[in-house]
């Protein structure tokens, strides 16, 4: 793992657990980039005093999908071999991240992929009911597109090659990216492997914002960005097909 450069890539809108969590990932000597997605300008300073991180900084709150799509251009641009990505609001636990480091360098994979529920959870005692049933849904319409066999299509907790991140167009700002992601890596024919990390909901009752809220708005808008993305999969190939035509001719 020595000969690869390694960076840890930290999410956050306001979560104060991101000040535990930094120190935690400082002790493990890694590389760390927080992308701060419009938080407070108190909030944003006491970041930006922290030494020896790297910081992007968003003036307004672009989503969570901006953020993640941000870790990979500087991952790419500052020539990282991987990048880690954990959520900044103490779900994920900066002492597992070990486990993806003792997978580098990946051989038969391409994205090393955290689940909560490799195991199998309690539905209302460790996780949200509606949060569990549409992860369930999501996941597997994915697996019958993909044939990933993924448990957790929406865990934060991953490891990545950069060098595949190069290919991938990800362009959903909001929390629904994995799914665009997801149908990507397929289309590249990248691999994928998944390992158990531990479930954490620090506020069961925490809910999304804005329309996001109700859980079957949520789910449509979910399957729209699986809809989306396979939509323009089709058009990619047909106008491929139509070149190949018109080289023979």
């Amino acid at each position: 793992m020595d000969e690869n450069r390694v960076l840890v890539a930290i999410p956050v809108f306001n979560e104060i657990d991101v000040y535990d969590i930094i120190q935690k990932i400082k002790n493990l000597s890694l590389d760390i980039v927080v992308i701060d997605d419009g938080s407070s300008d108190e909030f944003r300073e006491n970041l930006m005093h922290i030494e020896d991180i790297h910081m992007i900084i968003h003036a307004r709150n672009l989503g969570y999908g901006k953020t993640i799509i941000d870790a990979f251009t500087f991952a790419i641009n500052k020539g990282y071999d991987y990048v880690v990505t954990i959520d900044g609001d103490g779900q994920h636990e900066p002492e597992q991240i070990p486990l993806f480091l003792k997978e580098i360098p990946f051989y038969d994979y391409d994205i090393l992929s955290g689940s909560r529920y490799f195991i199998p959870a309690k539905i209302g005692k460790e996780v949200p009911k509606d949060r569990y049933l549409i992860n369930k849904e999501i996941t597997k319409i994915l697996n019958c597109i993909t044939r990933f066999h993924i448990t957790d299509a929406f865990c934060g907790f991953k490891a990545y090659k950069v060098k595949k991140l190069k290919a991938l167009h990800v362009t959903e700002y909001g929390y629904g990216m994995p799914l665009q992601l997801w149908i990507q890596a397929w289309k590249l024919g990248l691999r994928v492997k998944e390992i158990p990390v531990k479930l954490i909901y620090k506020d069961p009752k925490r809910n999304f914002k804005g329309i996001l809220e109700d859980p079957n708005t949520r789910l449509r808008y979910y399957k729209d960005i699986i809809k989306k993305e396979l939509a323009c999969l089709q058009q990619h190939n047909a106008a491929t097909r139509r070149g190949r035509q018109r080289v023979r001719f």
